[in-house]
């Protein structure tokens, strides 16, 4: 039995140009605080406020969904108290913020593992979700205990557990499928993939969806991010010729 298509996105109107989808690597909160003499934690209370002013612009800037790289599965290697310091902030974050959020129609969405994470933080993902399933206006996902190579990889044992139940055939193994078994099922792939920091590097991040996305990196550290520096780099993005696989261009040369 193959496997169902996820849901499909919103979609633009006839002659309307397609909602834009961002994705961002937020980078530099600790470089923030260092260069300022202060404790790595110091920079992310800083990158918050950076978050709340980049959702705030991003619809204005023509952007329907906006994806955020908050914390990866690699980030539980870094100190103890750290940690700590960003769960007790994305906390504060819903806490305070969702109830805003919900009223402006924003869809919030938790891409990443579910398992192993503390019950209070299960809780706010789970409640986060849950209070603004319904909305359509702006789609906001955040990457929270989330890595590329480990969402792969939660796919294809996904597959293969249908498979063993008789419920998937070899031939049934399409890329709709498998995308159908990430934790981004349903959602449009990312148009433009921004880094702060001046890093370049994706790092884990969306690397079956990126395969087409135009990248834009930036050298402004995040807790400095803010309307003008989004701007810039969908501005950027509307300058370059996107041909997903279909023209040459340089010295790439089509195989054949």
């Amino acid at each position: 039995m193959a496997v169902a298509d996820p849901p499909p996105h919103k979609a633009a109107s006839p002659g309307e140009p397609a909602p834009l989808h961002v994705a961002i690597v937020m980078d530099g909160n600790g470089r923030w605080a260092k260069r300022r003499g202060l404790p790595r934690t110091f920079g992310h209370p800083r990158g918050v406020e950076a978050i709340r002013r980049t959702v705030e612009a991003a619809p204005k800037l023509g952007v329907n969904r906006l994806t955020l790289y908050a914390f990866s599965t690699e980030n539980w290697r870094r100190p103890a108290g750290e940690v700590s310091e960003v769960m007790r902030l994305m906390k504060s974050y819903v806490n305070s913020d969702l109830d805003q959020l919900a009223q402006e129609g924003v869809c919030v969405r938790i891409l990443g593992r579910r398992e192993g994470l503390a019950p209070d933080i299960a809780e706010i993902v789970a409640r986060a979700e849950s209070r603004t399933a319904h909305n359509d206006g702006f789609y906001l996902q955040v990457a929270f205990n989330y890595g590329a190579r480990a969402d792969i990889v939660d796919a294809a044992r996904a597959l293969m557990a249908a498979a063993a139940r008789g419920e998937l055939a070899p031939a049934d193994l399409t890329e709709q499928a498998f995308e159908a078994r990430l934790s981004t099922a349903g959602s449009p792939p990312p148009d433009l993939v921004i880094r702060t920091s001046g890093e370049r590097r994706l790092s884990n991040f969306l690397l079956w969806e990126s395969a087409y996305s135009e990248f834009v990196f930036q050298d402004v550290l995040w807790p400095d991010y803010g309307r003008e520096h989004l701007k810039a780099a969908i501005d950027e993005f509307h300058t370059r010729e996107r041909r997903y696989g279909g023209g040459v261009s340089g010295d790439v040369l089509a195989a054949g």
